[in-house]
């Protein structure tokens, strides 16, 4: 005899069962995304990687770090063996100290100067952390190899307390936004013809290899690009000589504090020997052979304006392939 209520229950049992098939097989469309993250590493604990790493730079002691199996080490662009470069030359660290970390991607980042046997050197490094783990270590270092205005350690005291300042709600920006702030500014410098493809704050200043090259007449004696600010200087299209920004890669965002980090190299063909500015002022390019700099670059981001920008950068061979080209195809 058939019996309605059973019935019932059995389709009932039958479409829990189907709803419990779909969501076993759908399951990744409900894991952690970017917008709710799940971080085994934050930035306090970041940061302890950074001090850690420096404490061991600092001993010429790699064997005390908590190393993945295939960490990866290199120094201006050369893949070394984590413990050489640096690591046999250090002989003293000075107090400026800049970080940035970015708890989604398990990426920190610090800026400060170095010794080897008594000679300072702008250092920069950008780290990855996974499972407790350093897998990464991307560092360059400007050192005094030439006769040119870089690198000005002895000018790196204190950070500018705006890397380190949280942002009000209103100012902040979403992290695709911030790297689409940071990669126009390297639209903007890659054949500089005076057009803009990024926004700044008017306040806005640069710190290359520890020298202010903006708002300062003593950068350059004579310039009067060095008494511009950020956006006045590519106004002029002084830097047409820039040939190439590429290899660009972003792999550190901190929505919290408006930073981008920022690795890249510039190539200079050397073709470009006089040009003018956009007003006709005549100008000789500082690059008439081969040449390219590989650099990281930190960038604060506030209300979408580049507020402040710190970069370290140094010569490598003309054209060189990134180390890290897989961490951007």
């Amino acid at each position: 005899m058939h019996n309605p209520i059973q019935s019932l229950k059995v389709k009932f049992m039958n479409k829990c069962f189907v709803l419990v098939l779909m969501v076993l097989q759908c399951g990744p469309m409900f894991a952690a995304t970017p917008s709710s993250p799940v971080v085994d590493c934050d930035r306090a604990c970041l940061y302890g990687f950074v001090d850690r790493y420096l404490t061991a730079l600092d001993s010429h002691h790699p064997e005390t770090l908590p190393l993945a199996a295939n960490v990866k080490f290199s120094e201006n662009n050369v893949v070394l063996r984590l413990g050489d470069g640096l690591w046999n030359t250090i002989s003293a660290r000075r107090a400026y100290d800049l970080r940035a970390a970015d708890p989604l991607t398990g990426e920190t980042a610090w800026f400060g100067v170095v010794e080897e046997h008594g000679v300072a050197a702008v250092y920069s490094m950008r780290m990855k952390v996974k499972q407790n783990r350093i897998t990464e270590i991307e560092t360059v270092l400007s050192r005094r190899v030439d006769d040119g205005p870089f690198p000005r350690p002895e000018l790196l005291k204190l950070p500018s307390p705006l890397f380190s300042r949280d942002l009000t709600p209103l100012a902040k920006r979403p992290r695709e936004r911030l790297i689409s702030i940071a990669n126009g500014y390297f639209d903007t410098l890659q054949l500089n013809d005076g057009q803009l493809f990024t926004h700044f704050d008017p306040d806005c200043n640069r710190h290359e290899n520890g020298l202010q090259t903006t708002n300062n007449a003593e950068a350059f004696p004579g310039n009067p690009l060095a008494t511009m600010g950020c956006e006045a200087q590519f106004r002029t299209g002084n830097f047409r000589y820039d040939d190439a920004l590429r290899a660009r890669r972003y792999p550190l965002v901190d929505e919290e504090k408006g930073l981008v980090l920022a690795a890249a190299f510039i190539d200079h063909s050397g073709k470009l020997v006089d040009y003018t500015w956009t007003d006709g002022s005549p100008q000789h390019s500082r690059y008439t052979s081969p040449h390219s700099y590989v650099l990281l670059e930190l960038f604060k981001i506030e209300n979408g304006l580049i507020r402040q920008i710190e970069a370290v950068f140094a010569t490598v061979p003309y054209g060189m392939e990134s180390a890290w080209k897989e961490a951007h195809d």
